[in-house]
Formats: structure tokens, C-alpha cells, sequence
């Protein structure tokens, strides 16, 4: 009886805690929404009005149209590259054993582990000497440093759950490596392939500090754009900024439910269970 009781209390505070997070999430999110659309708002529970104005002023005076290209093109390289890169090498690391492996895995890690701050300064200072940061390849470069590892260190698991007598009997039946790894390994691969390029997507979107070091005007991606909104000297309104910040969560909130519609990120937990 007292085991019931105390599994009740146990789960009514998780709910809490939970209901807790979820409220204060949405205030601040809502709280942000309504400023972009409002007119006036000072010791009030809402604006004293409503307006679209600050999209139309945040659109023109932040260039959000430049930005947004230069965001997809950032996004959809670098999640493009990471794929065609690190699957391949996740496939050699799970199938080979070499001298150094060990080494080599914990190199992987470093990028993961390490705060991006503190390898994206020395590495802007090696993109700017090869005249590469401040352009837009620069920006790609840089993010591929974290987002390679991820999908190698996603992926590997995939690889070994793949019984390696399926690759034999495809090379018994003339299956070179190339068609080997196209027409066998990859649609096997594919649930792992998607939900890491999702979750690349994702952190691309939202990469700071790497974007930051490597960007010039015109290489800006959406959430660097949008820190410049708010620090940069000048007055501007509030409410501008604000609704900069909605542009970037739409953004974002499309791109994402654009990826979740080819794949299930329970994936990645259904495919380690079998």
C-alpha cells in the first residue's frame, strides 16, 4: 500500500516538473510571438495593439531573404556531405580492425565532446589564412568538423547489425564494392542514414559559434543573422527583433516536420532492439 502510494507521489511530481517546463516553454515562446504583432507593450498582460509591420521592417532591414538562401544552402550541403562522408568511413570502422583504431574513435569524440568555442577559434584562424572563412564554404567546412563524427558515430552501430554474410553472398553473385554498397548495404542503412542526416539537420540549424567565427556578410546563416539583431550597435525595435526570432522558429519548425516526413527518429531506438 505505501509502495502505491509513494509510486503516485513519485509520478504526480514528474508530471509536474513536466507540466512545469512545458508551461514556462510555451510562455516564453508565446510571449515572443505576441511582441513580434504588437504595437505598444508596457505594464500590461497584453499589447496595446497589433501589427504585421515589424515582419515587413525585420524583412527589409535584416535581408532575411539573402539569409534564409544562405541558411538552406548551408544546411543542405553540409547535411548532403556529412552523409556522403561519414557513412562510408562508419562502414570501414565497423568492418575493419587496424592498428590505432581506439585512437582513431577518440578523434571522432573530440568534436562531440569538446565545447565547439573552444576549436572554432584556432580553426577560423586556419580557414581565414586559406582565405576560405568569411565565404560561404568556409561556413560549410566548419560545420562539417562536428556533424562528420556525428553520423560515423550513429552509424557504426547500423553497420554491425548487418550480418556481414549478406555482403558475401552479394560478392559471390559479381556484386563490386561500389554496387555492393548501393544496392545492398545503403537501402539497408537507409532508417540509420535518415534519422542521423535529421539530426544534422537539426544541429546545423542551430550551430552558433562555428557559423559565427566563419561567416562574412554574405555567408550568415539565419541564427548568426539574428544575434547581430540583437547586439548590433543602433536602435531598432523590440519588436523587429522578435520578430526575426518567430522567422527563425517557423524556419526551423518547417525544415523540421519537411525531414520527420521521410523519417522517424525512434528509429534510431527501434533499430539497436533488433
Amino acid at each position: 500500500m505505501r509502495r502505491d502510494i509513494g509510486e503516485r507521489v513519485w509520478a504526480a511530481a514528474v508530471w509536474t516538473m513536466v507540466a512545469f517546463f512545458v508551461l514556462n516553454l510555451l510562455a516564453m515562446i508565446g510571449s515572443v510571438v505576441v511582441n513580434s504583432f504588437g504595437t505598444r507593450w508596457f505594464n500590461t498582460w497584453l499589447p496595446s495593439g497589433y501589427t504585421a509591420q515589424w515582419y515587413a521592417l525585420a524583412w527589409d532591414e535584416f535581408q532575411l531573404p539573402d539569409i534564409l538562401i544562405v541558411t538552406l544552402e548551408v544546411v543542405g550541403t553540409v547535411v548532403v556531405l556529412s552523409g556522403l562522408i561519414g557513412v562510408p568511413t562508419a562502414y570501414a570502422m565497423a568492418r575493419r580492425n587496424f592498428p590505432g583504431k581506439q585512437a582513431v574513435m577518440l578523434l571522432f569524440l573530440l568534436p562531440l565532446l569538446v565545447p565547439p568555442i573552444t576549436y572554432g577559434i584556432p580553426l577560423a584562424t586556419v580557414l581565414y589564412q586559406a582565405h576560405l572563412a568569411g565565404q560561404i564554404w568556409g561556413v560549410i567546412l566548419a560545420n562539417l568538423v562536428p556533424t562528420v563524427p556525428f553520423v560515423i558515430l550513429i552509424m557504426i552501430p547500423f553497420v554491425e547489425q548487418i550480418d556481414p554474410r549478406v555482403e558475401a553472398a552479394a560478392r559471390v553473385f559479381g556484386a563490386g564494392t561500389l554496387r555492393l554498397f548501393v544496392q545492398v548495404l545503403v537501402p539497408l542503412l537507409t532508417p540509420g542514414i535518415l534519422a542521423a542526416l535529421l539530426l544534422v539537420l537539426v544541429r546545423t540549424i542551430g550551430m552558433f559559434e562555428l557559423t559565427f567565427l566563419t561567416a562574412g556578410p554574405t555567408s550568415q546563416t539565419l541564427v548568426v543573422a539574428l544575434y547581430y539583431a540583437v547586439f548590433a550597435a543602433g536602435v531598432r525595435p523590440g519588436q523587429s527583433v522578435d520578430a526575426m526570432a518567430v522567422v527563425y522558429m517557423v524556419t526551423t519548425l518547417v525544415w523540421l516536420l519537411i525531414a520527420l516526413r521521410f523519417v522517424n527518429p525512434t528509429q534510431i531506438v527501434t533499430r539497436a532492439k533488433r
